[in-house]
């Protein structure tokens, strides 16, 4: 192979010449025509040129020794690294090298029209599947003239021994003399007058495999990768892309957008370095990306994945000047997709904390110990091994030190910076872009990370107790009744994809509404009745990025609801509308200024009652627009709609009547309602309401609170609440013999069949369809319940 190679020209199979980021640039030339990607050309330098230029300047031979002389303890790394690099600097590319390697800088100028390039370092053992040397060697960006050019190859050559690069190889068992390094050269695109970031062919927080995660900044793509910026995040559903069906019903295979505050922004000065600057209020508040590029990049990442046939991490760029976007390089995706799907690590917390700060989480996982701040790397023997690491942010340099960390928290960057990537690789929990965490924690301080709950991480005071339970998904056994889970937190079910359930049983609405939206619905509507004025500011500001304050309920409450119907689709997850009392609709933001003050609010305005009340039918209607949209735009028709506390058929169908408003028409779409069973009316009417709706969920609490007359939170009378009473067990068996009987389905949602051995085997020997659990509940009821059922088939055969 020639010493110069253009990319058009190079394959996957020439990593041992180019280097793994070479060869993934010269596929993804050959791939970009086939699927009508944009990709920036270049050439690669051959790691020949580089052995060449070593041999001739006499420089393996002390690079061993110096090597030799810091693996016996005789020197040490910082030293070794830079006496290294300093010969590499110190020796000379020959004339003939010069001019193959500017010759070829002058073809790029011409057939581009553009002078400034990226030189990028590109190791030829770079990105294996079982490691990855993303970031261990330099890359020099807006290079511009011949002696730019050489002296920017010069110092990727020197690269090849960063302190970070030698302690990785060192610790991933790669020889140095192994190891040889190609430079690619590619026309820069101008993102520093655009925008770049970062595209996974999967969730990076749980692995979940049929989703791409963009993230997006505006300017150069490393304030993404060095996690200088909180940056925009969106989330699209593979499976609709390229789907005829979604298309000829033009749905909208956008899950989520996220809005980063994307502080500050890299961009060129007039002498061609890097610098950051500050962004505008107008960027701040405006997602990066429209709809259709984030389509596009989505379809292009999709192709990507499909060609490599393995799960992608995949760097993009947007030039500012032509507005066209770039697929800059393509590398497989070594951490989540190398998990074993077969078993799942679930940690809980055990105790309750006082919560200090939060922000994006990495790692589902729990851990504590010591804080300890460091704001240089190079102080890594410094770090008490097993500490938290508390800083700004982290690079490439950070890595001797995090290696050592029980946990990471850094005030900026998203869950594509180098500390989150890094930190999943190391498996250890992390949370970023907490804003402030370098000042509310100090030095000594005992805290928690706690990473289990998806997306969202909090950092709590003290040591916590936590538990960490191993489950090994493949031992776990079949079972004949249908079992699902419970979702509140949408973030938080993404990480139980895995689990072998039959989708949701039972989604709260009103969880996503407290926890995520925490405006109450009317005083969007009706900002100005909200009388205390930094109240209505903070309604203001929550909404602002929105066309109107309604517009921000109904997003937010679609693109939550979207996350949890996008991992179990196509089964079933049924949302339940909300279900707040008047006391707890109060506390919401704005709330005092439409609740009534009620003596019994467990018995009072809630649920289906709600719906077509003056006092809350307009929001109602916004939560029915987010349903709505999440099932026809976005495609989820998995979304069954579940009423709760409908006392009367009357009531029943006004609530009904309200929700065809919304354009959500029972039958229209596929789409199924269902009604919750905790009033006794729900049972001695059964097969009325089986005429109004698709299914019955039965809600045992509530459903024991009115049978045996006992309030379900008195501490009183306790002992006496017991779902496992004679009359409950009754009007259970009554509505699910009543539900059969006119075709309809019919489940439960609670923790009882989990706690109780004697319930479930109740509930099995009368034909309950489906059981809802919490999802660490699913592993112990699986087993249970199978035990249940064998016990149940082999008492009916002893009386045949």
């Amino acid at each position: 192979m020639p010493p110069i190679i253009w990319f058009e020209n190079l394959t996957r199979a020439d990593l041992p010449t180019v280097g793994g980021k070479n060869a993934s640039l010269g596929e993804m030339t050959r791939l970009a025509k086939s699927i009508d990607a944009s990709l920036s050309p270049g050439f690669a330098i051959s790691a020949t040129v580089f052995r060449t230029f070593m041999e001739r300047n006499h420089l393996p031979k002390a690079i061993n020794a110096c090597l030799s002389a810091y693996r016996a303890g005789d020197r040490t790394l910082v030293d070794s690294g830079e006496w290294i690099r300093q010969q590499i600097l110190n020796a000379t590319l020959n004339d003939s090298e010069k001019t193959m390697i500017t010759s070829a800088y002058r073809a790029l100028c011409e057939r581009t029209g553009q002078a400034d390039v990226a030189v990028r370092s590109s190791a030829t053992a770079e990105d294996l599947p079982e490691a990855s040397f993303a970031g261990q060697h330099e890359s020099y960006l807006n290079i511009s003239g011949d002696a730019e050019l050489l002296s920017a190859v010069h110092h990727c050559y020197a690269s090849l021994y960063t302190d970070r690069a030698i302690v990785y190889r060192q610790e991933n068992g790669f020889s140095d003399t192994d190891i040889a390094l190609s430079v690619g050269v590619q026309a820069m695109v101008r993102a520093d007058l655009g925008a770049a970031g970062v595209m996974f062919t999967l969730d990076t927080g749980s692995g979940f495999n049929q989703v791409i995660e963009l993230s997006a900044a505006w300017g150069l793509g490393e304030t993404v990768v060095q996690g200088a910026v909180v940056a925009d995040q969106y989330l699209v559903d593979k499976r609709f892309l390229n789907s005829a069906d979604a298309k000829a019903e033009n749905r909208l295979p956008i899950i989520s957008r996220s809005l980063g505050s994307k502080l500050v922004k890299m961009i060129y000065s007039d002498q061609g370095k890097t610098h950051l600057v500050d962004t505008s209020a107008e960027e701040r508040d405006r997602t990066v990306l429209a709809d259709e590029e984030i389509l596009r990049l989505a379809r292009w990442g999709l192709e990507i994945e499909r060609h490599y046939g393995c799960a992608m991490d995949i760097e993009w760029a947007k030039d500012g000047r032509s507005q066209r976007l770039y697929i800059l390089q393509a590398r497989p995706e070594t951490v989540e997709s190398g998990r074993n799907r077969g078993v799942l690590f679930h940690y809980s917390l055990q105790e309750p904390g006082d919560e200090l700060l939060t922000g994006a989480s990495v790692g589902n996982a729990i851990a504590s110990g010591m804080a300890v701040y460091m704001s240089n790397p190079g102080d890594a023997n410094l770090f008490p091994k097993g500490s938290i690491l508390v800083t700004h942010r982290t690079d490439p340099d950070w890595l001797p030190l995090m290696r050592k960390a029980a946990a990471i928290i850094t005030d900026t960057g998203g869950t594509t910076s180098h500390a989150a990537i890094v930190s999943r690789e190391l498996r250890v929990p992390a949370i970023v872009g907490t804003g402030n965490a370098t000042t509310l924690i100090k030095t000594g301080d005992l805290i928690t990370v706690d990473c289990s709950f998806g997306h969202s991480g909090k950092v709590y005071r003290g040591a916590l107790k936590f538990t960490q339970e191993q489950i090994d998904l493949s031992k776990l056994p079949a079972t004949r009744t249908r079992l699902m889970i419970n979702a509140a937190i949408p973030d938080a079910i993404m990480g139980w994809w895995a689990l072998p359930v039959q989708g949701v049983g039972l989604a709260r609405l009103e969880f996503i509404i407290s926890s995520i939206i925490k405006v109450h619905p009317m005083a969007l509507l009706y900002p100005e009745r909200v009388m205390d004025k930094d109240i209505r500011q903070e309604i203001m500001a929550l909404s602002a990025a929105y066309p109107t304050p309604a517009d921000y309920f109904v997003e937010r409450l679609q693109e939550s609801v979207n996350k949890i119907a996008a991992v179990f689709y196509p089964d079933p997850v049924i949302v339940r509308m909300s279900d707040f009392k008047s006391n707890e609709y109060r506390q919401l933001l704005g709330g005092e200024a439409f609740e009534l003050q009620e003596e019994n609010p467990m018995l009072g305005l809630r649920g289906a009652s709600r719906y077509y009340h003056p006092s809350y039918r307009e929001g109602f209607l916004l939560e029915c627009q987010a349903i709505e949209k999440a099932r026809r735009l976005n495609g989820y028709e998995n979304i069954v709609v579940m009423i709760p506390f409908c006392r009367t058929l009357k009531e029943a169908d006004k609530v009904l009547e309200v929700m065809e408003e919304a354009g959500l028409v029972r039958g229209r779409r596929g789409l199924k309602v269902y009604v919750m069973c905790e009033i006794p009316s729900n049972v001695l009417l059964v097969d009325e309401f089986a005429k109004r709706f698709d299914g019955f969920s039965i809600g045992s609490n509530d459903l024991t609170q009115l049978v045996l007359g006992i309030d379900r939170d008195s501490s009183e009378l306790k002992s006496m609440f017991d779902a496992r009473d004679p009359a409950v067990k009754k009007m259970i068996k009554m509505v699910i013999d009543g539900a059969h009987r006119a075709g309809r389905v019919v489940g439960i949602c609670g923790q009882a069949p989990s706690d109780h051995t004697d319930f479930a085997a109740f509930l099995i020997e009368s034909g309950i369809d489906t059981i809802s659990l919490n999802p660490d509940s699913i592993p112990a009821a699986t087993r249970q319940i199978a035990a249940t059922e064998k016990k149940l088939t082999a008492k009916i055969r002893g009386k045949k």
